[in-house]
C-alpha cells in the first residue's frame, strides 16, 4: 500500500505537481505528516522531548503540527567551545539529537597514532564518507548551521534541482548550454550535489563549466573568520591577528577582482553560445558592469541564453534596476530567469514563476504561516496572509523535516496569475532579522537549551 507520504513526493516527476489545490493536498498532507511523527518520534531525540512536552501522540489537525517545528536557530545550537576545541566526538553526538540515524563512526581517524582530522573540513568530510552528508550555512551572521542529510536525500537534490529549474526557466534538460558560474558559493555537500546536477542536465559535455578561479569557501575559513572578527569587535584581538586579518582581507578582495574580470572576459569570450549564467544578484551585477564598460551588452550575447539566481541580496546595496541591467546585459529573455526560494535547512525548491512573479510550493512540502514570536498557527483558509514562514518538507530523510524559519512571506492559496492552482508565496520575502535587527523565535531558546543540555 502507498503510503500518504509516497503519493505526495511521487508528484516529482509529474508536469503539474504544482497545479494541486491547498484544499485538495490538506488531508494528505496531514496524514504525511502524521506518518512522519510516527516514523520519527523513537528515533530523534529532540522530536520526542517536544511531542511529549505538548502532549502530542497523533496529528489531527496543522495545528497540532507547530510545536513540532524546530525554530532554524537549533541547527546552531552547539556549543562553539566543539568546534574551537576540535571535540569532534561531542559535536557528533550533539548532531545525534536531531538526527534520526546513528552518527557512527564518531571516532576520527588515526594514522600512527596521529589525529587526521585538523578542522571542521575533516570531519565534515570523514562523515561525508560514511553517509552522513553535512551541509552547514554559510554562518555569515553567526555560527553555522549543520544539517545532516543522507544518500537519499542527496538523490532528491539532483531529481529535485532539474526539476525545479525546466519548471521555472523553460529551459529543458538538453545538454546544450555552456556553464557559467559567477559566484563564489560554499563548499558544502548539498550545494556541489545541486551544481553537478544542474551541469550534466544543461551542460554541452563538451565544453567545461567556467568558475570563479577562486579557492573553495569551505565551512572551516567561514568559522575562523567568524570567529575572530568576534574577536575584533569584543576587543580581544591580538595586534598581531588584526594586522593579518587586514591583509587577508585585502588579498581576498584582489583575488575576488580578478576573477570577476576572467569572468566578464569569458562571458565575452563565448557571447555566441547559448549560455547558462549563474550566480547571486551582486555577482551578476558586477559581472555585467564589466561587460558594459568592454562595450557589449544584450545584442551581442546569444538571444536564449539563461539565468539561474539563487539567494538573495544578501544585504548587498544594488541600484533599483539591477535585475534589468543584469538581464539587458546577457540577453536574459523573460521566460529564461530562474529564481528559486529555499534553504538549507530544506531539501526542495520553490521556483518562481514567470507570469505571477511567485514561488511556487510543491505538494511535498507544506507551507505555514506562523505569527512573529513562531508560537501561533495564523488562521488561514483562503486568499493571502502575511507572518513568519515555517515549511514541513516530506522529501527529507536524514533529519525532522519541520522548520520555522526567519523569514516574512505572503503565502497565498488561491490561484496564481500564470494559471498553477497550488499554494505560492509573494515575492518580496524579507528577514525579520533585517526588519528589527535581531530576530528571536519564541520556542528558541528552550529547544537550544534542551539540545545543549544533552549533548
Amino acid at each position: 500500500m502507498i503510503s500518504a507520504t509516497q503519493k505526495l513526493t511521487a508528484l516529482v516527476d509529474a508536469s503539474d505537481r504544482f497545479d494541486h489545490s491547498p484544499r485538495e493536498l490538506r488531508g494528505t498532507q496531514l496524514a504525511a505528516m502524521n506518518e512522519r511523527l510516527q516514523e520519527r518520534t523513537g528515533r530523534i531525540k529532540l522530536l520526542a522531548h517536544r511531542a511529549r512536552e505538548a502532549g502530542i501522540t497523533e496529528l489531527r489537525d496543522r495545528s497540532d503540527v507547530v510545536p513540532l517545528l524546530f525554530p532554524h536557530s537549533v541547527y546552531k545550537s552547539y556549543p562553539e567551545s566543539f568546534l574551537t576545541e576540535g571535540r569532534w566526538d561531542r559535536l557528533a553526538a550533539w548532531l545525534g539529537t536531531v538526527s534520526p540515524y546513528p552518527i557512527t563512526p564518531v571516532d576520527p581517524p588515526h594514522i600512527d597514532g596521529i589525529d587526521t582530522i585538523t578542522g571542521i573540513d575533516d570531519w565534515i568530510e570523514h562523515l561525508g564518507s560514511h553517509g552522513h552528508h553535512v551541509s552547514c550555512s554559510s554562518g555569515t551572521t553567526g555560527k553555522s548551521a549543520m544539517l545532516l542529510a543522507t544518500d537519499q536525500d542527496m538523490d532528491w537534490s539532483r531529481k529535485d534541482t532539474v526539476g525545479v529549474f525546466s519548471w521555472g526557466s523553460g529551459v529543458r534538460p538538453s545538454r546544450d548550454r555552456r556553464m557559467i558560474g559567477i559566484a563564489p558559493t560554499a563548499a558544502v555537500p548539498k550545494n556541489m550535489v545541486i551544481a553537478q546536477a544542474q551541469e550534466q542536465a544543461f551542460g554541452d559535455p563538451d565544453k567545461p563549466r567556467f568558475r570563479l578561479p577562486l579557492p573553495p569557501i569551505t565551512v572551516g575559513s567561514l568559522t575562523r573568520t567568524i570567529l575572530l572578527r568576534r574577536r575584533i569587535a569584543d576587543g580581544s584581538a591580538r595586534p598581531e591577528e588584526l594586522a593579518e586579518f587586514e591583509r587577508g582581507s585585502a588579498r581576498r578582495q584582489q583575488a575576488l577582482d580578478q576573477a570577476m574580470t576572467t569572468a566578464a572576459e569569458t562571458l565575452v569570450e563565448h557571447r555566441a553560445e547559448k549560455l547558462y549564467i549563474s550566480g547571486m544578484w551582486n555577482a551578476l551585477y558586477q559581472a555585467a558592469r564589466l561587460v558594459r564598460d568592454m562595450g557589449y551588452s544584450a545584442k551581442d550575447f546569444h538571444p536564449d541564453n539563461c539565468l539561474y539566481v539563487g539567494g538573495g541580496l544578501k544585504r548587498a546595496q544594488l541600484p533599483d534596476d539591477y535585475q534589468e541591467f543584469v538581464h539587458e546585459t546577457f540577453g536574459i529573455p523573460a521566460d529564461r530567469d530562474f529564481q528559486n526560494y529555499s534553504m538549507q535547512e530544506l531539501n526542495s525548491g520553490m521556483p518562481k514563476c514567470q507570469k505571477g512573479d511567485r514561488y511556487h510550493v510543491p505538494p511535498w512540502v507544506v507551507p505555514f504561516v506562523l505569527d512573529e514570536t513562531g508560537e501561533d498557527l495564523l488562521p488561514h483558509e483562503s486568499g493571502e496572509i502575511e507572518g513568519r514562514a515555517a515549511f514541513f518538507d516530506l522529501s527529507l530523510d536524514g533529519r525532522w523535516g519541520g522548520v520555522i524559519t526567519g523569514d516574512r512571506i505572503g503565502l497565498d492559496l488561491d490561484p496564481c496569475a500564470c494559471g498553477a492552482s497550488g499554494p505560492s508565496i509573494r515575492n518580496d520575502i524579507v528577514r525579520y532579522a533585517d526588519l528589527a535587527g535581531d530576530d528571536k523565535i519564541g520556542c528558541a531558546g528552550t529547544v537550544d537549551a534542551y539540545v545543549r543540555g544533552i549533548s
